[in-house]
């Protein structure tokens, strides 16, 4: 069995603050400790990018916010493969960067349409948990064919992508009801 067959196959662990803090990688890939949650780490790890997002919101310009984004796509992929391998599962429960950055993105879109609105933000959550739980295809294929640090962000960012769809809908409807056309 070659070194990465081996590393595959180690046994499934729960990562440990220890873990966490001894890579860099390991720290981003498990959203600064909101995976290391004994229950729904997805969950707190998408809340945890609500709260970081919002804080982030408020001191940098949105131009770099969304080149931030983008970034901590890139650097995820990185960070989420490494992670997996060292964890055993490459879609390891407590890696939660593939939750936030994707959150992220709803929720710069989201602010550029309806503002600072906690209501559409609270709609969007449950929205992007929905399908990131449920993963519609294609992004259940990206969930079970598609083993690496890429596959993992993929999924969640199509997940973000029928959030995105959805609320399109759900403002447009909203929209006409209260315009009455």
């Amino acid at each position: 069995m070659s070194t990465a067959d081996q590393e595959l196959t180690k046994i499934k662990t729960q990562p440990t603050v220890r873990f966490l803090i001894a890579d860099p990688l390991h720290t981003i890939a498990l959203g600064f400790g909101s995976g290391l949650s004994p229950w729904a780490p997805g969950t707190i790890g998408t809340l945890f990018g609500w709260a970081a997002f919002r804080a982030l919101d408020i001191v940098v310009p949105a131009s770099t916010l969304l080149l931030m984004i983008l970034m901590g796509f890139v650097l995820g992929i990185v960070a989420i493969d490494k992670t997996g391998k060292a964890l055993g599962e490459i879609d390891h429960g407590s890696i939660v960067w593939d939750e936030i950055i994707p959150f992220w993105a709803i929720l710069w879109l989201l602010s550029h349409v309806v503002g600072d609105n906690l209501v559409w933000q609270a709609v969007a959550f449950l929205l992007f948990r929905l399908y990131d739980i449920t993963k519609p295809w294609p992004a259940r294929y990206y969930d079970r064919q598609v083993k690496n640090g890429y596959g993992v962000m993929m999924d969640d960012v199509i997940a973000a992508l029928y959030t995105i769809g959805s609320l399109a809908i759900i403002l447009a409807l909203a929209y006409h009801q209260a315009h009455g056309s």
